[in-house]
């Protein structure tokens, strides 16, 4: 789904679900990500936390 929406965008991006608050995404697992966030070492299923750590 992210793909299909962004990869003409080349946007870095991950999906979590069932989060209300800032905390709780950081927390939450990635369900799913964009093709230019996996070639950065972001993968489905890593921590929010981790994800944004891989991006600076």
């Amino acid at each position: 789904m992210l793909n299909d929406k962004l990869k003409d965008r080349k946007i870095i991006a991950g999906r979590a679900v069932g989060v209300k608050t800032i905390e709780q995404l950081l927390e939450a697992p990635l369900e799913s990500i964009t093709i230019q966030a996996e070639q950065i070492g972001i993968e489905k299923g890593m921590i929010g936390k981790d994800a944004l750590l891989k991006m600076i």
